[in-house]
């Protein structure tokens, strides 16, 4: 992990002054491992891209030439892509399988959930609305009238400021 500057100064640029054109912004800090990690990912993919055109422009050469069976390669291949249509059928059973479950997940346990969590926002309304008139309001009075009884001992002179 890389170390961090310490202070704030080593890791922000000064801010500029008003009436100046700002630059773009500052450059994030970037781990070099994380760095070097991506490049040879980058690099892998990029070579490996190349060795499969090559491949495949290899074969086709090779299929080109005289005497070569394409009969039975072209066989195989059929062969090939029906075990793959088999696959991704399977796959797609599967896969809605899941969707099923999924639905039936959201049915029948987060929507009693959501209705439980519903009435105790409904309950905890309730006794808010509850606790404001019958709490609040007459502490708010009680303060108000002692004001009003402060402020007229003050105006009579008998309590001072």
């Amino acid at each position: 992990m890389a170390e961090q500057p310490e202070n704030v100064a080593e890791q922000y640029p000064p801010a500029q002054e008003s009436g100046s054109i700002p630059s773009s912004p500052p450059e994030p800090i970037v781990d070099p491992e994380i760095a070097r990690r991506q490049k040879m990912i980058v690099t892998a993919l990029i070579v490996g891209g190349i060795v499969f055109i090559a491949l495949i422009i290899l074969i086709v050469i090779l299929l080109l030439q005289p005497g070569v069976p394409t009969e039975a390669i072209k066989n195989v291949f059929i062969i090939f892509l029906a075990v793959e249509m088999l696959i991704v059928g399977i796959a797609v059973v599967v896969l809605a399988v899941q969707v099923a479950t999924l639905v039936n997940l959201l049915q029948n346990e987060v929507r009693p959930m959501l209705n439980s969590t519903n009435d105790t926002i409904n309950n905890l309304r309730g006794t808010t609305e509850f606790l404001s008139e019958n709490l609040v309001e007459p502490v708010i009075q009680l303060n108000g009238y002692l004001a009003s009884l402060k402020r007229m001992l003050e105006l009579m002179g008998l309590n001072k400021k």
